[in-house]
């Protein structure tokens, strides 16, 4: 009820930035990388997911948060409120939230260029609050892993974002809200 109340209350004090089926995640990142991605959240593929990531950004979990594992050709990782912000990143990529995990929502889609689809452990239930974005097509994650959106904008600063596993300086999603 009240992880409801709270995306019906971030998604109502905030503009419409593009027509879609779920809500607008957007991230402004800094770093190497600098600028904004606009990423259409996927409600009708993956209601669990959206929530559970809406829910986090609007509390602000998702704030200083590094992209950890950025693979060239593949794809840009980030999320880990656990352990993916501060000084000390070297556990970084290895932790969540304090919510439960998800169980897996796969979907028919495929995962292109742009796509964003929940990072997780060998076991499919295991997603919680890292994710990850496709630099390139990976057709080999279909069905494996659930699609929660796609990038609608800002897919020139993805593509900047500094590589490494992890990078040497990684780029920091700074601030991350909802908007509908």
């Amino acid at each position: 009820m009240l992880r409801n109340a709270l995306i019906a209350l971030a998604l109502a004090a905030t503009p419409a930035l593009a027509d879609g089926p779920g809500p607008n995640l957007v991230i402004d990142v800094t770093g190497q990388a600098t600028g904004q991605v606009v990423i259409d959240l996927r409600s009708d593929l993956a209601p669990q997911h959206v929530a559970q990531i809406a829910a986090l950004a609007t509390e602000g979990a998702y704030d200083g948060v590094v992209f950890h594992r950025v693979i060239d050709g593949f794809m840009a990782q980030t999320g880990d409120v656990e352990f993916g912000k501060g000084s000390d990143l070297s556990r970084a990529g290895t932790g969540g939230s304090t919510r439960p995990d998800l169980p897996a929502e796969f979907s028919t889609e495929t995962f292109a260029r742009g796509v964003v689809g929940m990072a997780r452990s060998n076991n499919p239930n295991s997603a919680n609050s890292q994710f990850f974005i496709m630099f390139a097509p990976g057709d080999f994650l279909d069905g494996q892993y659930t699609i929660v959106g796609n990038v609608i904008s800002g897919m020139d600063v993805v593509d900047a974002i500094t590589k490494g596993e992890p990078p040497a300086t990684p780029d920091v999603m700074a601030k991350v809200t909802v908007a509908n």
